[in-house]
């Protein structure tokens, strides 16, 4: 099965470490800082105000969607204008979240299963999520990070996929895409032509509507012991 494979693609949120955490320590860091620098911003800045802007910047700039990045400083800006600040907040709002959603906790697996993985094949990170794998714990273990910002579109779309195969020269089928998502990682990855393995940590049920990845593990330790035998 894993004959010809050269190299291994991996989401990150909620494959590596728990996305969870991480927005909401995020969330409170800029929430913080504003309420000491900005004190007129904190107020429209509350979570569900700011969700449904940011949702509103989605369709006001829908060829935009897909960059969340983009997405929350665009809503920064227009909130931070709101209340009588200048454009500059926005950017500087967005560090410190930023700094925050990158400060991760990887799963207890992941380090040592990279680790070893990575001294076999080339890895590179592949996520729909604002996180940079290079400011993250786990940087040394990636060759490349590519984001729907640089690719222009978000998974499923095979594009961001095409992106990666364009930076590395690498064939769809030589790559093997991890993630742990139905849609956005197996049917994403197998669109693209790329093998698939559905990280699934928390042993709920297969969806029925989508066609199964070419192999399911728990955690990553797992992974290895499936490529143990594949590869170079």
């Amino acid at each position: 099965m894993w004959s010809g494979l050269r190299a291994v693609s991996f989401d990150l949120d909620d494959t590596l470490w728990a996305v969870g955490p991480v927005l909401l320590r995020a969330e409170s860091a800029l929430t913080g800082w504003l309420a000491e620098r900005y004190p007129r911003l904190v107020a429209l800045h509350e979570p569900e105000a700011a969700r449904e802007r940011r949702v509103a910047v989605t369709r006001e700039f829908p060829d935009r969607a897909h960059d969340l990045t983009f997405v929350r400083t665009e809503s920064l800006r227009q909130m931070a204008a709101e209340a009588g600040y200048g454009p500059g907040v926005a950017e500087e709002a967005f560090a410190v979240f930023h700094a925050a959603r990158n400060a991760v906790e990887p799963y207890h697996d992941v380090p040592e299963a990279l680790s070893r993985l990575a001294s076999r094949f080339p890895l590179f990170a592949l996520s729909n999520g604002n996180a940079d794998v290079r400011r993250t714990p786990l940087a040394a273990h990636f060759q490349l990070g590519i984001s729907p910002a640089e690719a222009g579109v978000a998974k499923p779309d095979p594009g961001i996929f095409e992106h990666l195969f364009r930076r590395t020269g690498l064939q769809p089928a030589e790559v093997l895409h991890v993630g742990d998502d139905p849609v956005t990682d197996v049917a994403g990855g197998r669109g693209a032509g790329c093998r698939t393995v559905w990280v699934n940590r928390r042993g709920v049920a297969w969806p029925a509507a989508h066609a199964r990845a070419d192999a399911e593990v728990s955690d990553l330790n797992q992974l290895v012991a499936l490529l143990a035998h594949g590869g170079p």
